[in-house]
């Protein structure tokens, strides 16, 4: 096993490896930009090594200061953890090519998982389903609207490198085509440097059922169950959970077999994630595999007892997985709110800025995985993801109303957060019955809800605002800059308990 590893990214995933690591007796290196130095998992590592400016690609980014950083801290391995360099096959070459291990997968199988393209090709060879669709990219013209005439409308446009929504275009006339796959091209080529698309058959109103694998280098390869991850807004999941309540025994012995293929096809090794889209007809098709640890791994977690990060520090290490397939299982139910600082109310603005008030919850079957503390900043230049908030229960119901009762303990004040959002798909009558999919916030949210509330609410709050204005004269306190605090005296006049928020 490792004595001491880096990790090359920040947030919430480098302190949840961080106390992983730690409960392994293993050391930690933290890499930080200028605009983290004070950050948690600047704070909570045994070591911190500065890597350059705020931007992601001078800091985050830079693949030789982060190995450099790896050399002079003595660190034998590098934990990518998501986003940033995590699917990056060049950075995983280097690392290896330093002399260190790289805590994820193969360089090619990235590289063969990260092109679309190639990646539907080697899961037809190993008999996974995927939808109709080229078998290669495709430019625009009549060779593209013959294959699209061919699938049958509505087609997807997608890029062919990269995911997360970006270069995706849903086509439902043939006079949309053309135009489409033109506007998506500069997209993915502006986001990926690849400006590459296919064609494959638009299912609508699936579901996006993925299914967590684990394999290590003895050929050892198993899967974790799936996780229902259909809440999405953009393409971005927001709300995830494990098991998902439309999969039966069957079909989970049927999709974690083919998932398990999947991963053998590419030669995987590590943590990962097959993808796949799950229709009315209760088909399901390979989307894309995900070569990392994926955002929502505590929902498996929680329902299977594995640790998945310690596992991936394991098989990093060369050991054999000691669990089999049939020691998996599944207890109770877990849902993920993932707890951004944006604005639904201005579609999801992101909203930066210091965090000047943070009550986190807590309670049975409460977990809260974050990288943000009061008086930490949401900074302009990163991912504005506050925390994973996670709730399990004894069964689905008593998740959700877990989920509900967490949701409103949550408290923060200084930016915008989505917590009313979540709150507001918990109360859906349509995800309480567990009737979901891609499009379930279209056709289910009003995001107005979360403004208006009832009538009586509305009074009370009314009257509350002129009690604490009454009583409390002096509530908007001026900084020693001369501006004025930018705290609510509704947190002033009900969370004072002896501290004063300047």
């Amino acid at each position: 096993m490792f004595n001491r590893i880096l990790i090359a990214n920040r947030g919430e995933i480098a302190v949840r490896i961080i106390r992983a690591a730690r409960e392994m007796g293993i050391e930690t290196v933290a890499v930080y930009s200028d605009a983290d130095r004070m950050a948690l998992h600047t704070r909570l590592a045994d070591y911190a090594y500065n890597i350059g400016p705020p931007p992601s690609a001078e800091s985050y980014l830079n693949k030789e200061r982060i190995i450099e950083a790896a050399r002079q801290a003595k660190a034998e391995a590098i934990h990518p953890g998501y986003g940033f360099l995590a699917e990056n096959a060049d950075f995983a070459g280097a690392v290896t090519n330093a002399g260190l291990t790289f805590i994820g997968p193969p360089p090619q199988a990235i590289r063969d998982m990260g092109l679309k393209t190639r990646a539907r090709e080697i899961m037809q060879k190993a008999g996974v389903p995927v939808t109709p669709g080229t078998e290669s990219a495709i430019e625009p013209g009549k060779g593209a609207e013959k294959i699209a005439q061919e699938i049958g409308y509505p087609v997807l446009i997608k890029a062919a490198s990269g995911g997360g929504g970006k270069g995706m275009r849903i086509v439902h006339k043939p006079e949309e085509l053309l135009k489409s796959m033109e506007a998506a091209s500069r997209e993915a080529a502006s986001a990926f440097g690849d400006p590459q698309v296919y064609i494959e058959k638009y299912l609508e109103s699936p579901r996006h059922i993925e299914i967590q694998v684990l394999a290590d280098h003895h050929g050892n390869v198993i899967h974790l169950n799936e996780r229902e991850c259909s809440i999405q807004r953009r393409h971005q999941k927001v709300i995830e959970e494990a098991p998902s309540p439309v999969i039966t025994p069957e079909l989970r012995e049927k999709i974690g077999a083919a998932a398990v293929a999947a991963a053998r096809a590419c030669g995987y090794q590590n943590a990962g994630t097959v993808e796949f889209l799950f229709d009315k007809r209760r088909n399901f098709y390979f989307m894309e595999m995900n070569t990392r640890l994926q955002v929502e791994h505590p929902v498996t977690e929680m329902t299977t007892g594995i640790d998945l990060v310690k596992e991936q520090l394991k098989i990093a290490a060369g050991e054999p997985l000691t669990i089999k397939q049939e020691d998996v299982k599944i207890s109770g139910h877990a849902i993920e709110c993932r707890i951004y600082a944006e604005d639904p109310l201005n579609n999801f603005f992101p909203s930066t800025g210091r965090i000047d008030y943070f009550h986190t919850p807590a309670g049975p079957g409460i977990r809260n995985d974050s990288g943000i503390f009061e008086g930490g900043e949401i900074s302009v230049y990163y991912d504005p993801l506050i925390s994973k908030l996670v709730a399990w229960g004894g069964d689905r119901a008593e998740a959700i109303q877990r989920m509900k009762g967490a949701l409103q303990e949550y408290h923060i004040a200084g930016v915008h957060s989505n917590i009313a959002f979540c709150l507001l798909v918990m109360n859906t009558p349509a995800f309480v019955d567990g009737k979901i999919d891609t499009h379930f916030i279209e056709q289910h949210v009003q995001l107005s809800d979360m403004a208006e509330g009832s009538e009586e609410l509305r009074k009370i709050a009314a009257i509350a605002a002129v009690t604490a204005f009454h009583s409390e004269p002096k509530a908007a306190k001026i900084s020693k800059g001369g501006i004025p605090s930018a705290i609510s005296p509704w947190l002033t006049s009900g969370r004072r308990n002896g501290r004063e928020h300047i």
